[in-house]
């Protein structure tokens, strides 16, 4: 069984775990438990920074980039969702999300704000934040535009995304999700949180592009886009 095999048979037991785990009535949308998720980042991490009174540079910017990026999901959500948040799961499968994944990344920011000291970061720290700041930035004008283009273009045509930021990286929106969540991993500077990270890129990410390039095989330009593109970065 070659690596790609293995990536799929682990994708089908995520989806069982997340979507359909122990049966029954399918109650409520993905999308409700991402979003709640997403909303309450902010409230969150602020929460933790009054339980710890820590107010710290780090912490404030932490607050911004996370809770600031939930934000840009809700807009995103209500502006053009995407469908494969609103197929409905059972019970299980939403708890199972959002404490087998999601909570994880609330993880990362009580392993920065319950420290006494602030992370002791390799460069300057004023040059620190500010790489994290710009790749979080970065990340999300490229995860808002790669789903833009998918959601408005597949209303008008089916078939191959080509153009516009997909004609560079077949998979844009995992690379703004990764430097997001990259981002948020170097300001805790924590090695939980880079195998936090690390753990959702292998598990859920990865599974998902290579099924969705096996899905995309199907159309006759696929092997000539493929050849033109680079999987997470142009030309790699």
């Amino acid at each position: 069984m070659d690596l790609s095999e293995s990536f799929l048979k682990l994708r089908a037991l995520t989806q069982y775990l997340t979507e359909d785990l122990l049966g029954g009535p399918k109650l409520w949308k993905f999308a409700w438990i991402i979003n709640f998720q997403k909303a309450g980042t902010l409230f969150f991490v602020l929460a933790l920074m009054y339980f710890y009174q820590n107010f710290r540079i780090e912490s404030w910017l932490y607050l911004a980039l996370h809770g600031g990026y939930g934000l840009v999901w809700l807009i995103k959500d209500l502006c053009f969702p995407d469908k494969a948040w609103q197929q409905k799961i059972t019970f299980a499968g939403g708890v199972m999300s959002f404490f087998g994944v999601l909570f994880w990344y609330w993880v990362m920011a009580w392993l920065l704000i319950s420290r006494p000291a602030a992370p002791n970061y390799p460069l300057d720290g004023s040059l620190w934040l500010f790489m994290c700041t710009i790749l979080c930035l970065i990340g999300c004008v490229v995860m808002v535009i790669a789903d833009a283009q998918k959601f408005y273009t597949l209303r008008i045509q089916q078939g191959l995304i080509k153009d516009g930021i997909h004609r560079y990286v077949r998979h844009p929106n995992y690379l703004g999700e990764m430097m997001i969540y990259g981002s948020f991993a170097l300001l805790v500077w924590h090695w939980l949180a880079f195998l936090i990270v690390t753990s959702i890129w292998l598990l859920v990410f990865f599974p998902n592009m290579i099924a969705k390039e096996r899905s995309l095989s199907r159309f006759p330009e696929w092997e000539s886009y493929k050849k033109s593109s680079g999987w997470l970065l142009p030309f790699l």
